[in-house]
């Protein structure tokens, strides 16, 4: 029995979670692929038989994995003999701690500059269960969450510093070559990407360069999805 992953699907058949395209990449790097099921907000039925109701969800053979982490620590423990996703030990410590940060300060940082956009790429049906889910989530409308676009851009750019330090030394997160901290962190601007033609990063930036670089990653799988320009 072949791979399948559940993951999140907008209007006209946007995959643009930032979880699911960790795991895409993810199984790219080992070699692995998947036929993918596109599941949209108000469609999170098709999840019941994992026990909870969010993507990405993974089922390899009889096994069902959920939450973009864990199916990395499955393919790298199922699949040992394919292309490491961490390194090691140590490198699986140091990405979770990646994980950690791109949940907790980068996606909210980034959220309110995108949150329009993001609610536009929302299939019309499910856009009343997203503008409600997420007002509650932010305790504001979104039209106040995304107000002084402008103004809080310089700060969301210097939050990045620590990365952008980083990829003024080496091209990937990892070093060298890319891994799994770098589809981490690469997923949440591949979402911005899909969703949005605000300006996120200055040409200059290195992070900017390292989006480039992880967009022609496997023949350019995440440069083929539609999204706007750079």
């Amino acid at each position: 029995m072949g791979l399948k992953l559940y993951e999140l699907a907008g209007v006209a058949d946007n995959r643009f979670s930032p979880y699911c395209w960790r795991t895409r990449l993810a199984l790219a790097h080992k070699g692995l692929s998947a036929k993918t099921v596109p599941v949209t907000f108000g469609q999170k039925y098709k999840l019941t038989f994992s026990g909870q109701d969010r993507v990405p969800v993974l089922v390899d053979g009889d096994l069902v994995v959920s939450d973009s982490w864990e199916i990395a620590c499955h393919l790298e423990d199922t699949y040992p003999d394919r292309p490491s996703l961490f390194g090691g030990d140590i490198g699986r410590g140091q990405a979770l701690f990646v994980n950690t940060w791109a949940d907790t300060v980068l996606t909210p940082g980034m959220f309110p500059l995108l949150v329009l956009d993001v609610f536009a790429c929302a299939d019309k049906a499910d856009q009343p269960y997203f503008r409600q889910s997420r007002e509650k989530r932010l305790g504001m409308s979104l039209e106040a969450a995304a107000a002084g676009q402008e103004d809080r851009l310089p700060g969301f750019r210097g939050s990045l510093e620590p990365l952008r330090m980083v990829l003024d030394r080496q091209p990937f997160v990892a070093g060298d070559r890319p891994a799994y901290a770098d589809y981490i962190l690469f997923g949440v601007f591949q979402w911005a990407r899909l969703t949005s033609s605000y300006a996120l990063l200055a040409d200059d930036d290195p992070i900017f360069g390292w989006r480039t670089r992880m967009l022609d990653l496997f023949d350019g799988l995440a440069a083929k999805a539609k999204g706007f320009p750079l």
